[in-house]
């Protein structure tokens, strides 16, 4: 058989998920070669920056615990066929494989020799924390519970140990975690204890034990730490070592900065990350790099589970090592700078008497949190008196030093504390990025506060997601343009930060990652924000029209008549999205105001996408009061701030709004985005920004032919998560790498289910810019099997029309979808007015599809021979009728046979045809049928079983569109042979369900 089956099941089984990714060629389903389904077809991924973030993805998409390992160089075998991905980049919260970034579908740089694997733990603790709680080991398919009788302390040390959690420190067995509702093991593992993983001990059937879920094993380990902090002045401080397969190694500094930092500190309780530094700062480490190119986004919970690759990077040894500071000082209690103070003693947090604690220490502990000068030292209990234990220590800092443990200490003796007497300490909370020399504190060169210092930014591939960063930062609004080449003038000093990487969603900029990278100051970057300058007209009729104002650090500013003329009003006009000015006018049109009047005088071209952009220059010639103040109409009459909702992007050249070649709107000009590094996460951002439904595929190679103009964005790198792409990172705006022959292109769904899962719900087609529901009157099989199609859900289960899913508020559609079932989108169907049918919200379409899981033959002579096996996430579903296959020495010939009531049964050549014979090959992707004809039976142990009477008209995707069959005992009646012309080569055609009514 093919690829593919069917999962059918009852409606309130039914999910979402459709498995995208399979694990081939090792001991189970949950290890093995990494392979991804992709436009119908399974291909591999390649080992370039493979890591545990997306071995993580992996383990978790199916459903196989926490990942073990990620491994390179073909570990299971090298695979066939298309290699899909490569340069993998995800962060470790996706969903699915295909959801990571990646150098795009099919571009790769490697061959089979380097496909990547992975290694999934299969054993997982519930009920507790990631290293206690009740034990469930994964057998085959289902999760399943352990007897207390049958573990013992050998089986202990293995699961801690696989889930890096140390050693065991104690086994319960008295429901401490809770019953659960995992089927009790019947095995008794037999562990020897010094196994890596738990399916590499023995098992035996557990005979002697009569066990239930009050006897569920329950286990708390040690929570071993998997990094630590080596040759520094205290355990927060020092050369970063991994534990990785129970052996020490160190970190390559290439990529490492304050957001992997950030990342140590706090999986060390060792509070904020002081510094991140390299070329073995600590001393040169020893044994294995595990280690380089770290990319953490600052939220995970562990330096393992952030992007990197494994092993040591060219050119990076022991003199190469990463090392962090960490701060050993906090405020609890308040905010990031004002709260309780504590200070890091050894392995514990410790508080601090306000008689032991003076001016000089509240100025190094603000200094070390990068929080500017101390404002108050109270010690009235303002945030608390927590329970951490009183300090017997009294700090003696000169005020100078950078960090707390640098400062003088001495026991002390003459002061009786208490929790009552706790030091509070507020700081004044300082920004750590400011935009300098521009016209106001929205726009300027980016400059960022590190160790007590301003320093600059580099503007090598700064781009708009890092400018979101600052201007949220700032509370300066949105950002408007990500500059370089120093455009604010050069800077002076540090260059702090280069090659940054931001996501976008980062609070601070301090928490971006970057890399190490050669740059001078006359690339520093900037950052103009839309709080900036933006002009405003008043007291006009609408949003388009009135008195101009402009505003210059925080004060608005009213403009002189005479200081103003044709080319300045174009561009006012265009920033403000009004269209072309239709009238300047003077004489106080629109009232005086009460502004100050403004003493430069605006000289624009006329080409410029902002204010911003003119030059200006003293108004020495003009004597201006408020009775000449410049009054202005602009062409579009915007009634409301939601009118003037600005698109920046849009799809051209495609059959609708929803497909077409990708464009963004960047400084007033429409422009192209490369399709090197394009993917379905990219192409995601585009289609929600859109409104257009889920992505069905990421294009590159011009495929919607080539624009014209500038290719804005290059190497786009989004999450998935963006609202817009221009926050997805990039390698810059204008920093082309090719030519228009590579545009990128997108197409969209245009049609969803809501109101269920991604899978199942009331269905909505994009007609124009509205959803429409559409009427189930004006809706059959046929359609279904599109929609269900588009949407990556395999085959329709059901087409109701009973409210099942609500009656939702969007409009009924007035056009009858006439679809053939072969089309890959339902835009691409027929469609007719639809006069006869009177519907109205009771009558929605309402659709199931069916869930496509992965299916594997085991125990046979090629892949394409033995037993069905199929893998699911949810073990509670079993397979239902439907499978339907061919027994024969290659794949697309033999005797037919349908699963019906979960027993396979032959197909009788009685009133078979031709037709039937043609829907057989097409849902199998065998192509068309070359003959079919009667034999014997080859199949003696089925033979009481068979099944006739299908009738099909042909255009049927599968067996489950024709007449129902009938079952009936067998006689030595001869059973139906087909034979089809092709290899498989249809994704939808392997999906087979015949239906048993």
């Amino acid at each position: 058989m093919g690829g593919y089956l069917i999962l059918i099941f009852l409606l309130k089984l039914i999910t979402a998920y459709s498995a995208n990714v399979q694990l081939v060629g090792g001991h189970s389903r949950c290890a093995g070669r990494v392979e991804v389904l992709h436009r119908g077809q399974w291909g591999t991924v390649c080992g370039v920056g493979w890591d545990m973030a997306d071995a993580a993805v992996v383990c978790r998409e199916l459903d196989c615990g926490e990942p073990v390992d990620a491994l390179g160089d073909a570990h299971f075998g090298p695979g066939s066929g298309p290699i899909w991905l490569s340069f993998v980049m995800c962060t470790g919260s996706e969903s699915t494989l295909k959801n990571c970034g990646s150098a795009g579908w099919g571009k790769r740089d490697c061959d089979h020799s380097e496909e990547v694997g992975v290694i999934c733990s299969e054993v997982r603790l519930v009920g507790g924390s990631r290293c206690s709680g009740r034990l469930e080991i994964l057998d085959d398919q289902s999760w399943v519970s352990v007897c207390d009788a049958a573990f013992d302390q050998q089986d202990a040390e293995v699961v801690c140990r696989e889930l890096d959690c140390g050693a065991p420190v104690q086994v319960l067995g008295e429901d401490a975690f809770g019953k659960g509702d995992a089927q009790m093991w019947t095995q008794e593992i037999q562990c020897r204890g010094n196994e890596s993983q738990i399916h590499l001990c023995s098992t035996s059937l557990s005979h002697q034990h009569n066990c239930s879920h009050d006897s569920d094993v329950g286990l708390v380990c040690a929570d071993g730490v998997n990094v630590r902090l080596v040759n520094g002045s205290s355990r927060c401080a020092g050369r970063v070592e991994v534990l990785h397969r129970g052996q020490w190694g160190t970190v390559c500094d290439d990529f490492w900065d304050m957001t992997e930092a950030a990342v140590v500190c706090r999986e060390l309780d060792c509070g904020e990350p002081v510094d991140a530094l390299g070329d073995a700062h600590f001393g040169p480490g020893s044994g294995f790099i595990w280690m380089s190119r770290v990319m953490c986004t600052g939220s995970e919970t562990t330096l393992k589970n952030c992007g990197g690759s494994l092993g040591g990077s060219p050119g990076c040894g022991p003199s190469g090592n990463a090392g962090v500071i960490c701060s050993g000082v906090r405020l609890v209690g308040g905010s990031r700078c004002s709260g309780r103070l504590e200070i890091l003693d050894d392995q514990s947090w410790v508080s601090v008497c306000d008689a032991a604690f003076d001016q000089q220490d509240a100025e190094v502990v603000c200094r070390e949190l990068d929080c500017g000068a101390p404002v108050q030292v109270l010690g009235e209990d303002a945030f608390g008196k927590g329970d951490a234990p009183m300090w017997t220590r009294e700090i003696q800092c000169r005020g100078n030093e950078s960090q707390i443990h640098l400062c003088s200490t001495s026991l002390s003796y003459e002061n009786n504390c208490s929790h009552d007497s706790n030091v509070e300490l507020v700081c004044a909370d300082v920004m750590n990025v400011r935009l300098v020399n521009g016209s106001s504190r929205c726009a300027g060169r980016v400059e960022v506060l590190h160790r007590g210092q301003w320093g600059t930014v580099c503007g090598v591939g700064w781009d708009m997601a890092d400018a979101a960063v600052v201007c949220r930062e700032l509370d300066c609004g949105e950002p408007v343009d990500a500059l370089g080449d120093a455009h604010f003038g050069p800077g002076s000093g540090q260059i702090w930060m280069s090659l940054v990487m931001c996501t976008g969603s980062e609070s601070t900029l301090k928490n971006c990652g970057s890399l190490s990278g050669s740059c001078d100051h006359s690339k520093d970057a900037g950052v103009i924000c839309s709080d900036h300058k933006h002009p405003r007209l008043s007291d006009g009729s609408h949003l388009c029209s009135g008195r101009l104002e402009v505003i210059h650090g925080d004060t608005w500013y009213t403009v002189c008549d005479a200081a103003f003329d044709q080319q300045d009003a174009e561009v006012v006009c265009r920033e403000l999205d009004c269209g072309a000015p239709v009238q300047v006018l003077g004489e106080d049109a629109f009232g005086k105001g009460d502004a100050q009047m403004w003493t430069q005088e605006i000289q624009c071209r006329g080409n410029e996408s902002h204010t911003y952009f003119c030059p200006t220059s003293p108004s020495h010639q003009h004597n201006c009061t408020s009775d000449n103040n410049v009054g202005l109409i602009c062409s579009v009459c915007h009634f409301s701030v939601a009118q003037k909702k600005s698109v920046n992007v849009r799809l051209v050249g495609g059959p609708s709004r929803c497909a077409g070649r990708v464009e963004v709107l960047h400084r007033g000009q429409w422009g192209t985005v490369c399709g090197v590094g394009w993917d379905m996460a990219d192409a995601a951002v585009v289609c929600r920004e859109l409104d257009c439904g889920e992505p069905v595929d990421a294009l590159g190679d011009a495929h919607f032919g080539p624009g014209s103009g500038p290719i804005w964005m290059n190497l786009v790198m989004c999450t998935g998560s963006e609202s817009t792409l221009k926050n997805c990172g990039s390698a810059g705006w204008g920093k082309s790498i090719c030519d228009h022959t590579n545009d990128a292109g997108v197409i969209c769904s245009g049609v969803r289910l809501v109101g269920g899962s991604r899978c199942s719900g009331r269905l909505e087609i994009l007609d124009g810019q509205s959803w429409v529901s559409v009427c189930d009157a004006a809706f059959d099989q046929q359609d279904a099997e599109v929609v269900c199609r588009e949407l990556d859900c395999g085959a329709p289960v059901q087409v109701l029309g009973e409210d099942a899913f609500g009656k939702g508020d969007a409009q009924m559609w007035t056009q009858e979808i006439q679809c053939r079932g072969n089309e890959s989108q339902i835009h691409l169907c027929s469609k007719s007015l639809s006069y006869e049918n009177n519907c109205s919200h009771d009558n929605n379409v309402e659709l199931v599809c069916a869930d496509v899981v992965n299916v594997r033959l085991v125990d046979g002579n090629s892949r394409c021979a033995g037993r069905v096996e199929v893998l699911h996430r949810d073990s509670s579903l079993a397979v239902h009728d439907g499978l339907v296959r061919l027994s024969g020495e290659r794949q697309c010939e033999g005797e037919l046979e349908v699963s019906i009531h979960q027993v396979w049964r032959r197909v009788l050549l009685d009133s078979w045809s031709l037709t039937e014979s043609s829907v057989v090959c097409r849902q199998l992707g065998c192509g068309s049928v070359l003959n079919f004809s009667g034999s014997s039976s080859s199949s003696p142990e089925h033979s009481h079983e068979c099944v006739t009477g299908f009738q099909c008209s042909g255009s049927e995707a599968h067996l489950g569109n024709c007449s129902s069959p009938q079952t009936l005992n067998c006689s030595s009646t001869q059973q139906l042979s087909i034979t089809c012309l092709g290899e498989n080569n249809n994704i939808w055609a392997d999906s087979s369900v015949v239906s048993d009514q």
